[in-house]
């Protein structure tokens, strides 16, 4: 596995010696894109402020994104895609200076490929309160210190109004497609329902129309295991030297995090229980390959992201619930007038399918292909990111 293609949107494999050397130095505090560090691809909003549901205002927000092909004269070819939990506006593109790892969905985005740049003009926000260049935990509040513990807390409707910032700085009034996977479909979901005048079509992949009791149990362990770090210091840690931060926490999360992503099988199949080095994993200085690869993964996260923002986002994926204030959730999911293509992956533990099931039933808009497409796959949740072939050609169809 390349080091700098994301763990998402690539097989689990071993570990080798060269990787884990890769990683050998102090992490830094934070993994965030900071101002005044390059750009890359990334380009920026112009300010703006937000009121956000729990009726507290953001003020001077901005959003960094990146785009590819062009908007045309009557700008109705632009696509929307979103980002899940751990990505970033760099969905394609290599990998190199401001970009820590390269595009979490290459293949997809690019003359004659399924979002075809010829046609339409793509573009892929970072979400409010990510590490990745948007305002979030990280960045410098109007008094110039890093908001920290101060960042407001955010809900996944919230994050779902600032992307209608983007739009309207670029004079878009609606999406030709919003497509969204994981936390994205989330968005997605919320676009479609507040503001179905603004989206053409809508593709939701691997995203429940609510977090369960489960999942949000799941992302409770994950939270306080970043809090319970000593380093944590209640958010305000961005003065630390590298090594006392709280990457400990932090990639204890990441890790738990991954088990949730993959399937049993494929952890199953590729690791088995076979060691990572000669030594023996029963003895006190052996591991087994597939703690290596959890360790390894943890360790190469906290590089690249910020520990607040993992809290911020956690905490605005748990707010999620299409039916809040809407009657229920079925109420909620017929809102959604647009064309809709709903994606699952048989052996995603995280979202199972049976939420992609409710929304596929109960969405107005006609639903492509007459029903939910499942994608059988042995990569679990992730399968909507490496299972590029189908996942390419349901979006081709979809879009044409």
């Amino acid at each position: 596995m390349d080091f700098q293609i994301s763990e998402d949107s690539a097989p689990s494999e071993f570990i080798s010696e060269e990787q884990r050397r890769q990683l050998v130095g102090r992490p830094p505090a934070t993994g965030a894109w900071r101002t005044g560090d390059d750009p890359g691809s990334r380009k920026f909003t112009a300010p703006f402020s937000l009121e956000l549901e729990s009726g507290e205002v953001l003020t001077q927000a901005v959003q960094a994104f990146e785009s590819w092909g062009s908007l045309n004269s009557q700008r109705s070819n632009a696509v929307l895609i979103l980002h899940a939990l751990t990505g970033d506006s760099h969905t394609s593109g290599p990998s190199g200076s401001g970009h820590q790892t390269a595009g979490w969905w290459n293949g997809l985005i690019g003359p004659g490929l399924a979002l075809d740049t010829d046609k339409y003009f793509v573009i892929t926000p970072n979400v409010l309160g990510g590490c990745q260049g948007s305002t979030g935990p990280a960045s410098l509040n109007p008094q110039g210190q890093e908001y920290g513990s101060k960042f407001p807390q955010l809900t996944i409707r919230d994050q779902a109004a600032a992307f209608d910032k983007l739009s309207e700085e670029l004079q878009i009034g609606s999406w030709h497609c919003v497509i969204g996977g994981s936390m994205a479909g989330m968005h997605a979901l919320e676009m479609a329902i507040s503001s179905p005048e603004k989206v053409g079509k809508l593709a939701i992949l691997a995203a429940p129309p609510f977090a369960t009791a489960d999942q949000i149990a799941l992302n409770t362990v994950q939270l306080e295991a970043i809090r319970s770090d000593s380093n944590f210091l209640n958010g305000e840690y961005y003065e630390a030297k590298p090594g006392f931060g709280p990457h400990r926490g932090l990639a204890l999360a990441r890790r738990m995090a991954l088990l949730n992503y993959r399937s049993p099988k494929e952890l199953n199949e590729r690791f088995g229980r076979a060691w990572q080095s000669q030594v023996s994993p029963l003895s006190k200085s052996g591991k087994f390959a597939v703690e290596s690869y959890l360790d390894f993964h943890g360790n190469k996260f906290v590089r690249r992201f910020d520990a607040n923002s993992y809290i911020t986002l956690v905490n605005a994926m748990n707010s999620h619930d299409v039916g809040r204030d809407r009657g229920s959730v079925e109420k909620a999911l017929a809102l959604i007038t647009a064309p809709t293509l709903v994606i699952g992956v048989d052996s995603d533990r995280l979202f199972p399918v049976a939420g992609q099931q409710l929304i596929a039933d109960y969405v107005s808009g006609p639903v492509f292909g007459g029903g939910l497409q499942l994608i059988t796959s042995e990569f679990g949740h992730d399968g909507f990111l490496i299972e590029i072939e189908e996942v390419g050609k349901l979006l081709s169809d979809f879009l044409a």
